[in-house]
């Protein structure tokens, strides 16, 4: 690990102009994937700005529906009962990322900039444009098993690994933000993350300095609650990051689907959420034929890699199975 200036936050502002002032400064909050990256010398800061005592902690009912502070931690926004009752969802794909030990540690923004596990990001002796821009994509051409189907770019096959965000992508979350001046906005989670296109080091919109405050669940999605179901599927229940994860869920009226949301994970740089297969569900009445062709318009945009074609399949399977499970058809 190389060396790095220490600071302590004394409030939000002070850590974003810490952080604003110096292009190598990160915030370290839980710190249970930056430090790691550290160990690594992948992540090189030449700053860390510690965030984790400010009160950012609250979990609370807003106007919007429900407030989530970005550093409660996992295990506290995974097992909080608004959580549990309204967005059962969300704590489903919580408790399906990590150990209880790093749920214990990890917060919710921490949550959201994971990077990815790419064996080639992690590897500094091989080229990849994630970590080092411009030097090339050694997984393209390479061993690409869990490497990305749909919306890779010629410069990068990464996929996202969490699970937390392909939750709050079927919720419709927003990610309120603060920047340089005490400027807040407040970013649709949809937006948050970005496809790799030519600077697949750029993982969010975020700039330099930006700092997530919350995340924002809206009364809406409180409506999805009785039909969700979290999928991941993995080389080993514990201790691995998805192959493939579908958050699915629906919302009935008279035995028909009024609205669904499906959301793919570690398919892409960024949790996938297909219009087309919600687009194909709407309206339907539950059955597995339905499913399948929901799966089906979910993965036709689907590009596979020298070695990651059974992702397809595994996908359209895992959407059938998620579906199933979120209708209590099984």
């Amino acid at each position: 690990m190389r060396p790095f200036e220490y600071v302590r936050a004394e409030n939000a502002g002070a850590g974003v102009d810490a952080v604003v002032g110096v292009p190598g400064a990160k915030f370290l909050a839980g710190g249970t994937n930056l430090v790691d990256l550290m160990k690594e010398d992948v992540e090189r800061p030449t700053r860390l700005v510690d965030i984790s005592h400010l009160p950012l902690h609250k979990i609370e009912r807003s106007r919007a529906g429900l407030s989530l502070g970005a550093l409660a931690t996992n295990t506290q926004t995974a097992n909080h009962p608004l959580i549990r009752e309204n967005y059962p969802l969300l704590t489903q794909a919580i408790v399906a990322g990590a150990s209880g030990q790093l749920r214990n540690m990890a917060t919710n923004g921490g949550n959201l900039l994971q990077r990815t596990r790419c064996n080639y990001f992690y590897d500094t002796a091989m080229p990849c444009n994630k970590r080092e821009p411009g030097s090339g994509c050694g997984a393209r051409e390479g061993l690409n098993k869990i490497h990305a189907i749909l919306g890779w770019s010629e410069g990068c096959v990464a996929t996202y690994p969490g699970d937390m965000a392909n939750a709050l992508y079927a919720l419709d979350a927003s990610v309120r933000v603060r920047g340089a001046g005490g400027k807040e906005r407040l970013i649709p989670i949809g937006e948050f993350h970005r496809l790799p296109g030519e600077e697949p080091h750029r993982d969010t919109v975020l700039g330099h300095g930006d700092l997530i405050v919350a995340i924002q669940l809206p009364v809406a999605s409180a409506e999805f609650a009785r039909h969700s179901y979290y999928l991941k599927v993995r080389d080993r229940s514990s201790y691995a990051f998805a192959l493939v994860a579908v958050a699915a869920a629906l919302r009935m009226e008279n035995g028909a689907i009024k609205d669904a949301r499906l959301v793919l994970g570690s398919v892409a740089h960024k949790p996938w959420r297909s219009a087309e297969a919600e687009a194909a569900l709407k309206g339907q009445r539950l059955g597995e034929a339905v499913f399948q062709q929901a799966a089906q318009a979910a993965l036709q945009q689907a590009r596979p890699l020298a070695h990651n074609a059974y992702k397809v399949e595994l996908a359209q399977r895992s959407i059938v199975r998620a579906l199933t499970r979120a209708a209590h058809l099984a």
